[in-house]
């Protein structure tokens, strides 16, 4: 229309015709021109999911699992029918409460193809983690699966794996809004939840025990729910809360030391920040872990529901392991709230989905953050975050993002109401989405890296072999770095963790040549010490050449 009016002026030779098409051109082109300049790109994997992913876990297969909540009424996505449920107090439900629809479902991303999976429980708001033999252990959740521990053993998409719902043992306490961190010895510690200041395992061999520190980090609007929980490399807890951190002796209960606290509000839910522990390195033994907390709201944005208030601008760095570790903070290119926070293959992070206004919570988020942000640990202060090539689609309350092992990150959720609402602002989101860092574009295929020969099983402190191909010589070290597969939800992926392994210098195996064929390289690379710096398990094992990433080979450290 505006176009339409501009070309009317010029015809009748209107001056400010002209001015105003010139103005609107040049606008549209520097428009395009940054999209363009913008590194990153954004597809659709999956059209309709049949359901929004509150909790997404990628497994050793590659699948994806991806869970909502019961209690909702419907999904879009059905279950076989001798799979149906039954859940009487679920008044959207048909008269009965049979429910014949799927609130949870195995993805393939390769295929693009999804299997519907049985969930028999209220997962809403639960937490989780992978245990050292691949098991995905589901915690807690509301209602009738307020204490309900939950297990999916995964398996290829044309597997038969479900969810196994634990008749025994139960929770301890009640978990909803808990977080949940793998140990050293392959267990599980289950951190927080409303009205739950306490911790507890899995295996459930030491009791539950109280946990002060989060009822005093409690405020009027909680600030206190799903805890940011990273294990450190001496195997003690940095332990974040609203504005507070702690180090937490998991095997005492001592809190060994309370950390400043940090400037800019509260951070945990519902004030909905994220954050991450930066990659363990072999150069200084493995020493040294900090950790970058992002984003939130102002606090009494949640309380009383002041929407349209602008999210934190800033992120707080630390060295939890220096006796002297204070704050340092960060001021990032947009405000967010309920941004996630993805470690990547390069040990760079990856800040992702959320809203610029707003707080968690039902229909308490607005103006979406379309841009992705990368911050570069390793860049000085002041030139660490770049802005990214921004999505089309909101993600707001109830979205995820994780890492896959071909290196893109896959997004999924948002659901910022009760129940699926399929109209008006910001309308439940059942489009699966991947987003392809600048590492995956093809001006970087010379220097992509593909591991041809890498070990399935390593033990802790091994010296072991692999052998990678690429299609231009290789100049300098090849990085080989170990990356956990997290559990997502509600801004934090508990058990992020990034682990660099010492490797030796490359060996020539055979000689490329102008005909296309690859140069291939043999080095040798040291497995992590111990479960302090890596806990038992699964990771994505990437080779790095010159910041861009291979495919992953999955690979299993035992204890």
């Amino acid at each position: 229309m505006a176009v339409a009016s501009a070309f009317a002026s010029i015809k009748s030779g209107g001056i400010p015709g002209i001015f105003f098409l010139v103005v609107f051109l040049f606008t549209c082109a520097c428009r395009s021109l940054r999209a363009q300049q913008l590194p990153g790109t954004w597809e659709v994997v999956l059209e309709d999911a049949g359901i929004a992913s509150m909790h997404t876990a990628v497994t050793r297969f590659g699948t994806v699992v991806l869970l909502d909540r019961t209690g909702i009424g419907a999904s879009r996505l059905r279950l076989p029918r001798d799979r149906c449920r039954s859940d009487p107090g679920d008044s959207l439900l048909p008269p009965g409460g049979k429910d014949c629809s799927a609130h949870s479902a195995l993805l393939d991303p390769s295929s693009r193809r999804l299997r519907p999976l049985s969930v028999l429980t209220d997962t809403w708001c639960s937490s989780g983690q992978f245990l050292p033999n691949g098991t995905l252990l589901q915690s807690g959740g509301d209602l009738d699966g307020l204490r309900k521990l939950r297990a999916f053993s995964p398996c290829p998409l044309a597997g038969s794996c479900d969810w196994l719902e634990l008749d025994s043992p139960l929770l301890a306490d009640g978990r909803w809004y808990a977080t949940n961190q793998i140990l050293p010895d392959g267990s599980v510690v289950i951190v927080g939840g409303r009205a739950a200041p306490s911790v507890e395992f899995y295996p459930p061999s030491r009791p539950l025990r109280n946990f002060p520190f989060l009822a005093t980090a409690e405020d009027a609007q909680m600030d206190n729910l799903y805890p940011f929980v990273h294990l450190l490399p001496d195997g003690r807890l940095f332990v974040f809360a609203n504005a507070r951190s702690i180090l937490y002796d998991v095997d005492s209960g001592d809190v060994v030391r309370e950390y400043p606290e940090l400037d800019g509000g509260p951070r945990n839910y519902p004030s909905g920040g994220s954050s991450t522990m930066l990659p363990l390195d072999p150069a200084d033994g493995y020493a040294r872990a900090e950790v970058v907390v992002c984003g939130g709201a102002q606090y009494g944005v949640f309380l009383h529901r002041q929407t349209d208030m602008p999210a934190a601008t800033t992120c707080g760095r630390i060295s939890a392991t220096d006796p002297d570790g204070a704050w340092a903070v960060e001021e990032m290119p947009f405000p967010r709230v309920m941004g996630d926070m993805v470690m990547l293959p390069t040990g760079e992070v990856l800040i992702i989905n959320g809203a610029q206004a707003g707080s968690q919570g039902y229909e308490m988020g607005s103006n979406p953050c379309l841009n992705p942000v990368l911050y570069r640990p390793d860049q000085p202060a002041g030139l660490r975050f770049m802005t990214l090539t921004p999505t089309t689609i909101p993600r707001m309350y109830h979205s995820t993002a994780n890492l896959l092992p071909d290196g893109r990150v896959l997004v999924a959720g948002s659901n910022p109401h009760y129940f699926y609402r399929f109209a008006g602002d910001f309308p439940t989101e059942l489009r699966v989405e991947a987003f392809s860092p600048e590492y995956l574009a093809a001006d970087k295929a010379s220097l992509r890296p593909v591991i041809m020969a890498a070990p399935e099983r390593v033990w802790y402190g091994d010296e072991f072999v692999m052998e990678v191909e690429v299609p231009l010589p290789l100049v300098g070290l090849m990085e080989v770095n170990l990356l956990s597969a997290p559990f997502a939800t509600h801004s934090f992926s508990q058990g992020q963790r990034m682990v660099k392994l010492a490797v030796s210098p490359a060996v020539t195996v055979a000689d490329g040549g102008g005909d296309g064929t690859p140069y291939s390289y043999r080095f040798g690379c040291k497995a992590p010490p111990d479960g302090r710096v890596a806990p038992p398990g699964y990771y994505m094992a990437f080779a790095v050449n010159q910041m861009v990433p291979s495919v992953a080979r999955w690979v299993q450290l035992v204890l």
